[in-house]
């Protein structure tokens, strides 16, 4: 075919889409919907396709068959952001050519040229992965000027895979990495993104606008970046799926950094299918995203002889504890065998992993702002704090940066006892209890119930689970457990290094077993327990 006819024909698949109307640049622009409803009384766009429970694959064959194509599916993920996305404040920005993208999409579905599974399929970022047609902030104004030279890596994988990208979710600025008591959720450039399930309280972690807006229905999948919890925390606390991988499996390359030592990006969905075919294009491997992933989880006894260690952590209240019961109560029921561990060495790592990461954070955000238009280090970025005030419109502090600024450079020997120590602590906690049970995955609480958002008082978010697999750059996996009264609790799996094709495998059988999924209400509050 022609360039010219395959112009032609771009034009013609996306003039439906132009008709029902173009995106704008920013989410927020857009009027609320009424308060009652997460829908505008405009019809859906999209016929015979639940956005809430269609996988990937389902999507693909809709596309093959020529019954759907990624354009009407497109405008209508626009068109819930635009009707949706006030209640909860979600998405900084759609792209002004996510249109064209799927438009192009089309083109090489119609010719049989598609470029994999997800060529079509909109995604979501996270605002401190770099974009170069697009702003990217981390939450913060001092990086609200022009856009990064170029794409992450990552970013160009889900180019080259064919991914639409929809556009950028809010974070918690810097991705909580600032302030001692942040709000998670907040930041400078996007204001506070809410829970879809109770509207007053928090979606927890940096990756907060990712989730809420996969637990709203706002893309297909989207992207996050955990430094320690910040996948998958929000994704437990906003029902949804998220995937921490081994560290290294996916590219850090252009993407806002804490700590080289334990940032990763990943992908979160609303279902394992989903979280597994964005892996396999993240990271490039072709296992993780196998066709029947669903299937399997879906045979009987899927879960026989699996092993599970549960770390119950009762700190986290007397609901979760009760959800953790009835959670190893279903796993046993499908055969498999759930035991009790504890973890060791929590408390050591507790202690050593903070300062590690301020030492960290100074050496990695210096490199990454000397890249940027803006402050061109961390003092410069200390500096801006203190003089624009919208940086202090939730809160004020910037503890963090000025603890960073002042700790040991990381060719200090003292780092570099405390990261070596780290390290070799955080890998046998996962490995010496997996030796000992002969376990295929440690399971535990993911989350709390969310807590009610407050600027003044900060974050409820002393959150353990999370950190043995972050610390050690083990892989980890939130799946949806089931709620303490309307809001949601995660399971987190944990495996051993570059165990993610098998920890995604059994997190499909446990999500189909648990079947713990439900849409949110947006309701208002809910009673505080």
């Amino acid at each position: 075919m022609s360039r010219r006819s395959l112009a032609l024909l771009t034009t013609a698949l996306l003039m439906p889409a132009l008709v029902a109307g173009a995106p704008g640049h920013r989410a927020e622009a857009a009027r609320p919907a009424a308060a009652d409803s997460p829908e505008t009384t405009a019809p859906p766009l999209l016929r015979g396709v639940d956005l809430d429970t269609v996988t990937i694959p389902e999507l693909q064959v809709r596309m093959k068959r020529g019954s759907l194509t990624s354009t009407a599916l497109t405008a209508e993920y626009l068109r819930r952001i635009k009707a949706v996305d006030p209640k909860i404040n979600a998405v900084l920005r759609t792209s002004p050519t996510a249109l064209r993208q799927a438009a192009a999409s089309d083109v090489r579905h119609r010719l049989g040229r598609t470029l994999g599974p997800l060529d079509g399929i909109p995604v979501l970022l996270k605002d401190n992965v770099n974009t170069r047609d697009m702003p990217t902030t981390a939450g913060s104004t001092a990086l609200a000027g022009s856009p990064p030279d170029s794409d992450a890596e990552l970013v160009v994988r889900l180019r080259k895979a064919g991914a639409v990208v929809l556009g950028k979710a809010n974070l918690s600025e810097w991705a909580n990495f600032r302030a001692a008591k942040p709000t998670s959720g907040w930041s400078a450039v996007g204001g506070q993104t809410n829970n879809p399930y109770v509207l007053d309280r928090n979606p927890c972690g940096s990756s907060s606008g990712s989730a809420a807006a996969l637990a709203a229905s706002l893309a297909q999948v989207a992207i996050g970046t955990e430094t320690d919890g910040s996948i998958v925390c929000p994704a437990g606390m906003n029902g949804v799926v998220g995937h921490k991988p081994s560290l290294g499996l996916v590219s850090q390359s252009g993407m806002v950094p804490i700590s080289a030592e334990q940032d990763t990006a990943g992908p979160m969905a609303r279902n394992v299918t989903d979280t597994a075919l964005t892996f396999s294009v993240l990271s490039g491997r072709r296992s993780a995203g196998t066709p029947g992933l669903a299937e399997g989880a879906a045979r009987p006894g899927a879960l026989r002889g699996k092993r599970i260690g549960l770390w119950r952590l009762p700190s986290l209240g007397a609901g979760v504890d009760a959800l953790m019961t009835r959670t190893a109560a279903e796993l046993r029921a499908a055969g498999a065998q759930v035991v009790e561990v504890t973890p060791p060495y929590q408390d050591r790592l507790a202690a050593l992993e903070f300062p590690a990461l301020l030492s960290e954070f100074h050496r990695d955000i210096d490199a990454y702002l000397a890249t940027r238009s803006g402050p061109r280090d961390l003092a410069g970025l200390i500096e801006f704090n203190r003089t624009h005030q919208a940086e202090r419109s939730c809160f004020a502090g910037q503890e963090l940066f000025e603890q960073a600024l002042a700790a040991p450079p990381t060719t200090d020997p003292r780092y570099r006892a405390m990261r070596a120590e780290l390290r070799d602590l955080s890998r046998r906690s996962i490995d010496e209890t997996m030796d000992a049970h002969g376990l295929d995955a440690i399971a535990s609480p993911a989350n709390p119930p969310a807590w009610t958002t407050d600027c003044a008082r900060g974050d409820n978010d002393v959150i353990p689970s999370s950190t043995p697999a972050a610390v050690a750059g083990y892989p980890s996996l939130s799946v949806p457990a089931g709620f303490v009264d309307e809001l949601p609790v995660g399971l987190l799996l944990m495996a051993g290094d570059h165990e993610d094709d098998e920890l995604l495998s059994l997190g499909a059988a446990v999500e189909h077993r648990l079947d713990a999924w439900r849409a949110p209400r947006y309701l208002p509050s809910a009673p505080v327990r």
